[in-house]
């Protein structure tokens, strides 16, 4: 059992009520073992005599008898924008010395089934709870689509939010490279290699899971610190690093699996190991430089290596140097502004990133350059691989018009504006592909 608080109350709210639930009742689901229900009633200032009732299910770590950190968390909640799934919360961790800590944030609950099969989709943490804007609100609420993690066994759903296939954007901007550099290799006047544009799809996803894996185990003790990641499965005590190891385990197995099925194997066998070092390195770059998303735009952009290696089991720099380049500085632009999310967090922790380095008078500025960059290289790799149509020159010169948006449209103060502008960035991915593709075969 857990020893629960009073919860705070709201004015028109009637008063809260937390229930514990004992040990048997939760049996056959040990990783919910124990989760409180909190249920929040109000009556609508708009319609007459509507109430409605939010019942939020949260898991907690069991208590230690040596340590009372994260001790209880007391919520506060009222509904916002006529939907029972957006409320504020009040949390509060209450340590050993006595000492509190309190942080209000705008959140959405997709469910309120006590299956424990629901995804929390938090905005950003407000600093007056009564306040939030409506584009919070729509952003969380579009969170709340279904995802590959929702269609798995609940038992296997903290393994698939911890590989983030609940995020696949990030897989997906692993892929773009990959591909970029596929459609280049290919002879002038055809297609890709479909097949291989398989084989990097599925490797692009296992990998960037197994990256996920290795950086939530560095850094569980930072994200229980910072606002938009307490709620990983390693930093919420859903998993614990054994499990994340066996995991891990598995998914690099998984990746040598892809790996060993691309075209010039031993080729490609050595320089996908060589990218493992930056795969475990990246993630404790920002405790050492100021620049991590420099370290992350090596990481995520070997694919544009991996791509013509796979294709010609040689490299030819001419092509490969601009478009990793280039794949770099976009990199940079993009991890920046999503960078900018965790910044106070970031500076408060002590740890560094180029949003912190460039600062938000420089940043902008910075970022048109390295988007000129990513210009300069797409059109030079392409010239180089003896790519003459005009639409490839075209799509880069689109691309390069995308990244100024993102850039020019930012608010660097706005969590939900640049998640925005980072998921984007598929539809500029998506746009050198095709440049790159048709291109090649108009060439």
């Amino acid at each position: 059992m857990i020893r629960c608080f009073h919860s705070a109350v709201k004015p028109g709210i009637s008063k809260s009520i937390l229930t514990t639930f004992p040990t048997c009742v939760t049996s056959k689901r040990p990783f919910l073992k124990p989760f409180l229900r909190l249920e929040v009633h109000s009556l609508s200032s708009h319609k007459k005599s509507n109430r409605r009732v939010l019942s939020i299910y949260q898991h907690l770590e069991r208590p230690k008898c040596s340590s009372l950190e994260r001790h209880t968390k007391q919520f506060a909640g009222i509904p916002a924008y006529s939907t029972p799934r957006c409320f504020f919360s009040e949390e509060k961790d209450i340590f050993d010395d006595g000492s509190q800590k309190r942080r209000f944030r705008a959140t959405v609950k997709c469910s309120n089934k006590p299956s424990g099969n629901m995804k929390v989709a938090t905005t950003v943490p407000v600093k007056n709870k009564d306040k939030v804007s409506e584009e919070n609100v729509n952003f969380a609420e579009s969170q709340l689509t279904n995802t590959m993690v929702d269609f798995l066994p609940i038992t296997l759903q903290p393994y698939g939010r911890l590989a983030r296939l609940d995020k696949p954007w990030g897989s997906m901007l692993l892929l773009w490279p990959c591909l970029w550099s596929t459609s280049l290799a290919a002879d002038v006047g055809s297609f890709p290699d479909w097949e291989l544009v398989g084989l990097f799809t599925a490797g692009s996803f296992i990998m960037r899971g197994a990256g996920c894996t290795i950086n939530d185990m560095w850094d569980s003790e930072y994200d229980k610190k910072v606002f938009r990641t307490t709620s990983r499965p390693l930093a919420s005590g859903e998993l614990n690093h054994t499990q994340a190891m066996i995991f891990l385990a598995a998914q690099l197995s998984a990746g040598l699996g892809v790996l060993v099925s691309l075209p010039n194997v031993e080729y490609c066998f050595i320089l996908g190991a060589s990218s493992l070092p930056l795969v475990v390195a990246y993630p404790l770059m920002k405790r050492y430089t100021r620049y991590p998303q420099f370290v992350l735009g090596l990481t995520f952009n070997w694919g544009a290596i991996m791509g013509y290696a796979a294709v010609h089991g040689a490299l030819d720099y001419s092509v490969i140097l601009p478009l990793y380049g280039s794949g770099i500085c976009w990199t940079l632009v993009y991890d920046t502004l999503y960078a900018h999310q965790d910044k106070v967090d970031d500076s408060r922790l002590g740890l560094q990133s180029t949003a912190l380095t460039f600062g938000d008078d420089q940043t902008k500025p910075i970022l048109f350059m390295f988007s000129t960059f990513s210009l300069v290289g797409w059109s030079a790799a392409g010239y180089n691989a003896d790519v003459i149509s005009p639409v490839f020159y075209g799509g880069c010169g689109l691309a390069y018009s995308h990244l100024l948006w993102q850039v020019y449209t930012a608010n660097l103060s706005d969590h939900a504006n640049l998640a925005e502008r980072f998921k984007s960035n598929q539809t500029l991915g998506a746009i050198i592909f095709a440049s790159c593709v048709t291109g090649n075969f108009l060439s």
